[in-house]
This record gives structure tokens, C-alpha cells and sequence, in this order.
């Protein structure tokens, strides 16, 4: 009898601790069906790029293995300098996207953990600067540059995105909730405040920086407004502006070109545009999720 009721409750067990419930289940069905959603377009837009133009407008959806090429790609490096808004995207990237991991971090470790005259003040400054609206600044922002002589060029397009303020909210708020006590030991010890940032804080929140440097990226790379302003010569166009005109482009250098195949090029500029994306999120997607979920638990 003893022996029964040990199997029963091992077997009991074993179904409460089965993965394969009804609301797991579910939950497996949503997310199968949320990812094919999400990664539907991206499939559907490169396996466009490799079809027809007229393929693409006759059966969007159809499939016919023996038409695909690389016709589109060729097409497309040889009428379009696409390569010229990729060098200058990654260009402002390096330098935008440089300071913005450099100065603003130091920002944040001064507004958490520094005591100085105005300091509140010029925390809600900053934090008020968020709730400008991006369109409000840019007559400002043109007529500034316009007096600085930076119009159509890489001044103008980096200038005003050195600093981002909500970089700094967010280095400030994870800075905040490491312990005062690090900092007055090694600030005993003789270190500097730069050496206390460098050798104690910046280790202790690179998860959180990561995070911030994909999504400074995210916000670089994916820019329209400000360099469509800003831009007026092809050759200061970044990749983004570029693939917003890449239709009068097709048409200016190939005039007998038709629609078919000008949507035939513009996927195939829109997949090597998103290559880098899916590259630096297949790559950095631990450290992103890390990031994001630095400081949300305390203990």
C-alpha cells in the first residue's frame, strides 16, 4: 500500500510539473503566431529582392525559384550610390554615437552622485528638454546652423545629437541605485572623480550601457527628419534620406526604367539597409534584454 501511494504521488508530481499546460500552451500559440507576424515582412521583403520587378507587382506573394537572382542588387549599385549614405550614416554614428556614450554617462554620474549649486535645477532643465516636441526645434535648429555655415554637412548633421538627454536620465537613474558607500571608500583611498566613474560605476553598469549604446544606434540609424532637413547635395545624404528618394533616383539614372522594376531595387536597397539591424541585434540581444532590466529589481 505504501508502495502504491509513493507511485501515485510521483506520478502526480510529475504531471503538476509538466511545462505542457493548457495556458502554456496558449501562450506558445501567441507567441508562434506574434512572431510569424513580426518576421513576415522581413522574409517577404528579401525574398523580393531577389524577384522580378514584375514578378513582385504581378503575384506579391507567389514564389518562383527559377526566376530568382541578383539582378536587383546589380541594378542597384550601379545606378544608385547607396554606399555613399551608408559611409555617411556610420560616420555620424561613430561620432554622434561616440559622445553620446562618453559625455553623457558623466552627466548622469554628476546629477546621481554629486552635491552642487543647481544641480536640481539643471536636472529638470534636462528632463524638460524631453518634452519638446522634435518638429518645434527644428526652425531653431535650421536657422543655427544656417549662421554657423554647417548646412549640408557632417557639422550640421552631428552638432545638435551630442547630447541626448534621455541618455543622461537613464545613466543617472541606474547610477543612483548603487551604494554612496563604494564612492566614499574610494574617494578615502585618494581616487578621482573621473578614476570613481572608471573603476567602480562603469563596470557595475555596463549592462545598462549596452542597452543605451543599441538604442542610440537605433535612434542614429533610423534618423529621417533632422538630415533630410539638413542635407540638400546627394553627397551628404545619410542611408535613410537616400532610401526615401531612391525612386527619383532609380528614375533619373535609368529613364526608360519602369515602376516594376524600380520596387524590384527599392527591396533590395531596404534588405541591405536592414542587414546591419538584424546583424547588431542577433549579436547584442542578451545584452540589450540585461540592459533593459538593470535596476528593475531591487535587493
Amino acid at each position: 500500500m505504501a508502495v502504491l501511494t509513493s507511485q501515485s504521488y510521483t506520478a502526480h508530481d510529475v504531471r503538476r510539473r509538466s511545462p505542457f499546460t493548457t495556458g502554456s500552451v496558449f501562450t506558445y500559440v501567441v507567441l508562434i503566431i506574434a512572431a510569424f507576424v513580426t518576421a513576415f515582412p522581413l522574409a517577404w521583403m528579401f525574398i523580393s529582392s531577389f524577384k522580378p520587378g514584375s514578378e513582385i507587382a504581378a503575384t506579391p506573394l507567389g514564389l518562383d525559384v527559377h526566376t530568382l537572382s541578383f539582378n536587383n542588387y546589380t541594378a542597384l549599385l550601379s545606378s544608385v550610390p547607396i554606399w555613399v549614405g551608408f559611409q555617411n550614416t556610420f560616420i555620424v554614428l561613430l561620432i554622434q554615437g561616440g559622445a553620446t556614450m562618453l559625455l553623457c554617462p558623466l552627466a548622469g554620474f554628476a546629477f546621481a552622485k554629486f552635491q552642487f549649486r543647481g544641480k536640481k535645477f539643471l536636472f529638470t532643465f534636462v528632463l524638460s528638454t524631453m518634452m519638446v516636441p522634435v518638429i518645434a526645434m527644428i526652425l531653431p535648429l535650421l536657422l543655427e546652423m544656417g549662421t554657423l555655415n554647417w548646412v549640408d554637412s557632417y557639422q550640421g548633421l552631428i552638432a545638435p545629437g551630442l547630447v541626448n538627454a534621455f541618455a543622461i536620465f537613464w545613466t543617472r537613474q541606474q547610477i543612483a541605485e548603487l551604494p554612496d558607500e563604494l564612492l566614499e571608500s574610494a574617494k578615502v583611498d585618494g581616487c578621482t572623480p573621473f578614476g570613481m566613474y572608471w573603476r567602480i560605476v562603469f563596470p557595475l553598469i555596463r549592462p545598462a550601457l549596452a542597452a543605451l549604446a543599441i538604442m542610440t544606434f537605433l535612434g542614429i540609424y533610423n534618423d529621417f527628419v533632422w538630415p533630410v532637413i539638413i542635407t540638400q547635395s546627394a553627397s551628404m545624404q545619410t542611408l535613410q534620406v537616400m532610401l526615401a528618394n531612391l525612386a527619383t533616383q532609380i528614375n533619373n539614372s535609368n529613364p526608360g526604367t519602369t515602376g516594376h522594376d524600380a520596387w524590384g531595387m527599392i527591396m533590395a536597397a531596404s534588405s541591405l539597409a536592414t542587414m546591419p539591424l538584424l546583424v547588431l541585434f542577433i549579436a547584442l540581444q542578451r545584452q540589450f534584454i540585461r540592459g533593459m532590466l538593470a535596476g528593475s529589481v531591487k535587493g
